[in-house]
């Protein structure tokens, strides 16, 4: 390789044509390249002009055909030159960047990204490309923009919002992006000179996608360890090799699991051979030496059961010990040096375990405001969630969200009444009533009422009743499932309620204090149905000179408009007596 101060040697070419006037004037000349032509003619372009000259026909011995070719121009002919650096080798790098490699350092890496909108999230990860990775590409489809994060080995961290079409170094990485509407292309030759993380921002209410592929080195490797001690110092033992992950970018040993993370990664078989065969001094000469496991098992590694898990979701661990033992002829187990069992791979020690998500609060809609005017209440249905999106328990109630709260329809309540908030009229109560009514149980915990009994009397004030259940639909199994009560949120439809069926024949409409009580006292719906209302005034009790008009006050069925028997408004107050003058013209002379 040329040192770095060198400069571009096609470059040095052009500018030694600058103190050589160029019809009668000088010029900065900066290299051409790439020609697909004439690649090994010397073209250069006037620095701050349009003006492209041919200086020479060919360039020096040794030029570069192209500037990502190791290619070069031998007497003005462009001649192939393999990644060995021998002048007509065919020789390749592979997809790691190995000369004449098998592709066995790196591991293709391919996948798509969704959007998940979130009114809490501006921005998320799309993917992380660690250190040394090559032919990065990726495509993004949608309103949404990419932006890059770095993190060099040294732990220097950098931005770049990738605002415009363009190349330009990132961490002395080249990077070419190009912005279209709803698409944008990011490609990165490599290798990466830092981590990147490769993150997108939010910008519209649609969703976009992105595809990726890149390359991404092995950099953890298995290697063969020399021979571990003689089992034996004398009379004859056995020894063993073992596979060490190491890390090429600290080089240094680290723990096996992150060279079992590539599948590609296949560990060394251990190797085992005799050692030590002379004989010991207290013996009766030499001692033949068989295969250790013709005897008995090899030592091997042995696990005490895992421990509970440290948390019960969100992600917790468990760990266990590992030993090697080894068993003698008469099956006794005993424990020892870890390196006897070192041929093959020891257990991990700790494991991740409850990594799913712990249940969370998810909150519906607001129901609309429980009045048409003025100030009334609002309710939602908040459930307890777990990670696979069924209704479990296990939320914290400090962190519930509340699930009704104050609301005010801007609506002004024209009609004075005594009571607050107003009640909501006809329309809503009528539509409260048939949603009431059409209860359909759904995957969210909801009060489902029943029919309503027919009333308890043929005549006079009865009541009704009927059961109201908390249930839930289990969608797996498409049943339905019964609750305790305190599962499902907002307010129980109420499961009594008075009935009236018209005077008994031949009898006053008068009702007991418990007939009062039941069918006014604690039910609301026969003051929602029957209340006092103005219709218009009586006729002035004068023609002229001033007289006087009385309002008209009737009792009044709000569900069918039409006027009813005043004892069914007894629990309302009755209006007061409005008066208002009238015929104030003075009368004509006599």
């Amino acid at each position: 390789d040329c040192p770095p101060e060198a400069g571009d040697f096609r470059a040095q070419q052009c500018s030694a044509h600058n103190d050589v006037k160029y019809q009668g004037q000088f010029y900065e000349w900066l290299p051409v390249s790439n020609d697909p032509d004439n690649p090994c003619s010397l073209k250069c372009q006037a620095r701050g002009a349009a003006l492209v000259v041919e200086l020479a026909p060919k360039v020096l011995d040794g030029t570069r055909c192209y500037t990502e070719s190791l290619d070069m121009c031998i007497s003005g002919v462009c001649q192939i030159v393999g990644c060995d650096r021998q002048l007509g080798s065919t020789v390749k790098e592979d997809n790691c960047g190995v000369c004449n490699g098998d592709g066995s350092t790196c591991r293709m890496v391919r996948g798509q990204y969704k959007s998940q909108l979130s009114a809490n999230k501006l921005d998320d990860t799309v993917v992380a490309i660690p250190y040394g990775s090559r032919q990065i590409r990726l495509v993004l489809k949608g309103p949404d923009h990419l932006y890059l994060e770095t993190k060099t080995l040294q732990g220097v961290k950098s931005e770049n919002s990738l605002s415009s079409t363009g190349s330009f170094l990132m961490d002395n990485s080249s990077i070419d992006f190009q912005k279209f509407p709803e698409k944008e292309i990011l490609r990165i030759s490599g290798p990466l000179t830092a981590d990147f993380t490769v993150k997108i921002r939010y910008a519209g209410a649609a969703d976009s996608s992105v595809q990726f592929i890149f390359y991404q080195p092995i950099i953890h490797r298995w290697r063969e360890t020399d021979f571990f001690p003689c089992s034996a110092s004398c009379g004859g033992g056995y020894q063993l090799t073992s596979a060490e992950c190491f890390d090429l970018r600290s080089n240094r040993v680290v723990a096996d699991q992150y060279c079992h993370y590539y599948p590609e990664n296949i560990k060394p078989k251990p190797k085992l051979q005799e050692c030590n065969l002379d004989p010991c001094p207290a013996s009766d000469g030499y001692k033949q030496i068989m295969p250790y496991d013709l005897y008995h098992p090899l030592p091997r590694w042995e696990s005490t059961p895992w421990t509970a898990c440290s948390s019960s979701c969100g992600g917790g661990i468990q760990s266990r010990s590992i030993s090697c033992v080894e068993e003698d002829i008469q099956g006794h187990i005993s424990p020892v040096e870890e390196w006897k069992c070192m041929y093959t791979p020891k257990m991990p020690v700790v494991q991740p375990c409850n990594i799913f998500d712990c249940p969370k609060w998810l909150a519906q809609e607001w129901s609309p405001c429980t009045v048409t005017c003025g100030q009334g209440l609002r309710y939602r249905v908040v459930l307890c969630i777990d990670h696979r999106g069924m209704h479990t328990g296990g939320c914290s109630p400090k962190t519930k969200p509340h699930i009704k709260e104050e609301c005010i329809v801007p609506t002004p309540c024209y009609k004075p009444k005594e009571k607050l908030p107003v009640e909501a009229k006809l329309p809503w109560y009528k539509q409260a009533q048939e949603l009431e009514e059409g209860a359909v149980v759904s995957e969210e915990p909801s009060f489902i009422p029943e029919a309503w009994s027919t009333c308890s009397v043929t005549c006079g004030v009865g009541s009704q009743v009927r059961l109201v259940k908390c249930q839930v639909l289990l969608s797996f199994s498409q049943s339905v499932a019964d609750l305790p009560i305190d599962e499902c949120e907002g307010p129980k439809p109420v499961s009594q309620r008075a009935c009236y069926s018209g005077p008994c024949s031949g009898e006053a409409t008068e009702y007991t204090l418990e007939e009062t009580e039941l069918l006014y006292g604690s039910l609301q719906e026969f003051d929602e149905l029957y209340d006092w209302e103005y219709e218009g005034f009586t006729e002035c009790s004068e023609s002229c000179g001033g007289g006087v008009q009385e309002a008209v006050v009737t009792c009044l069925n709000r569900q069918t408009r039409e006027t009813v028997d005043e004892t069914l408004c007894v629990t309302s107050r009755r209006p007061p007596q409005l008066l208002k003058a009238c015929s104030l013209d003075p009368c004509p002379p006599r």
